[in-house]
């Protein structure tokens, strides 16, 4: 594979010191290159994006990837400190994806953003229109408020319902397991594996399997930091400022607001978004795809169908998916954005069974169903000890 990383000195302002910046570039050189956002806030783009970029330059494909300020190999300045909250702002991260692309002398590109990235992907829509060819949402993030939306995917599934599933998570709930774990652990286990996943899990007390999904998912006051792969201690300054993580709770079960509440006091309170994107999309004059898991509970399809029903050229992509198709069906992704790039974006409504079929590969292939097995033996040997006793 064709790959170079780079490093692009961004110079010091009132807010923030100077320091380099890194990118990567890989693939065959075209006239219109991808850039592609990652999630988070917090994940870095260099490392654990290697495998992606070997699979879209086999696939013909020059992406740019950008490690975002604050992290991995873009978050200290010329000194060796890191950068401080106030380098941390939407905005700045925008001009730094312009300034690559001034850089490598691009003046317009595919722009993709999964999750917090697909918010930076439409901001940067908003801020540099000029600069964006076509575009790409996957488990579109469209603003703060859309809480609600998640709340009511979230409740609509594990509490209100009168299944077994509800009434396991009620029980649990009961039982004295902490709300914000149950929360975190069945809303990762249902976008993993779906209900497969999800039942055995919530029969039983929890063990393995469910411990692995704590690991997993959960956040508390402790920062999680796995350098450079996902580092959020300096770019949770943004999450909190500008994204609203650290909302209020409305009172009701299964608030997703507690799922980044233990970190709130080490952040900045929420003083409002950069963007209105909501009015924002309805501007935008390229192509745009937007694709859709069905079991997605923390960017739900309602958020993608209101995209998609705003902007003037919009292709809704619903797959059998939970969120992030980057990092969980990163082949159904790459296949989207060739088709986008090659104009062929208005047949990817009837290709969905073709993407859901495409294999999956790493972590998200094998995790899901190395948990299911582990819960499914679990109760085999819960009934077991039972019928003994």
């Amino acid at each position: 594979m064709r790959e170079s990383l780079r490093s692009l000195r961004r110079p010091a302002s009132d807010a923030a010191p100077a320091f380099d910046l890194a990118y990567v570039r890989s693939g065959p050189r075209g006239a219109t290159p991808v850039v592609v956002i990652p999630g988070g806030p917090g994940l870095a783009s260099v490392l654990p994006y290697r495998g992606l970029r070997r699979r879209a330059a086999r696939g013909g494909l020059d992406l740019i990837m950008v490690e975002h300020r604050g992290v991995g190999r873009s978050r200290r300045d010329l000194d060796g400190r890191p950068l401080p909250p106030a380098a941390m702002r939407i905005t700045a991260v925008l001009d730094d994806i312009a300034a690559v692309l001034d850089a490598e002398g691009v003046d317009r590109a595919v722009i993709v953003g999964s999750s917090y990235g697909s918010y930076l992907a439409m901001a940067f829509g908003a801020r540099h229109p000029e600069r964006v060819a076509s575009m790409l949402l996957d488990s579109a993030l469209q603003t703060a408020h859309d809480v609600d939306v998640e709340r009511a995917a979230v409740r609509t599934l594990f509490w209100d319902a009168d299944d077994d599933m509800a009434r396991g998570v009620r029980r649990l709930v009961a039982a004295g397991v902490s709300e914000r774990i149950v929360l975190d652990v069945v809303r990762a286990a249902y976008e993993l594996g779906g209900t497969d996943l999800v039942h055995p899990l919530v029969r039983h007390e929890p063990g393995l399997a469910w411990r692995a999904l704590t690991a997993y998912a959960t956040r508390d006051a402790e920062i999680a930091d796995i350098p450079h792969i996902y580092e959020f201690d300096l770019v949770g300054t943004i999450a909190f400022r500008e994204l609203g993580y650290g909302g209020a709770l409305d009172g009701h079960p299964l608030d997703p607001v507690r799922t980044y509440l233990p970190l709130a006091p080490r952040y900045p309170a929420f003083a409002g978004e950069p963007y209105d994107l909501r009015a924002a999309v309805r501007a935008f004059d390229w192509p745009l795809v937007v694709l859709s898991g069905d079991r997605d509970l923390r960017t739900p399809p309602t958020i993608a169908e209101r995209v998609v029903a705003a902007a003037p050229d919009a292709t809704l992509v619903r797959l059998h998916n939970g969120h992030s198709a980057l990092d969980t069906h990163p082949m159904a992704l790459l296949n989207a954005i060739r088709r986008l790039v090659r104009g062929q974006q208005a047949a990817l409504p009837g290709d969905e069974p073709a993407l859901d079929r495409l294999p999956r590969t790493g972590l998200s292939a094998s995790f899901p169903s190395l948990l299911v097995q582990i819960a499914r033996l679990e109760a085999v040997v819960r009934r077991r000890v039972l019928r003994r006793r």
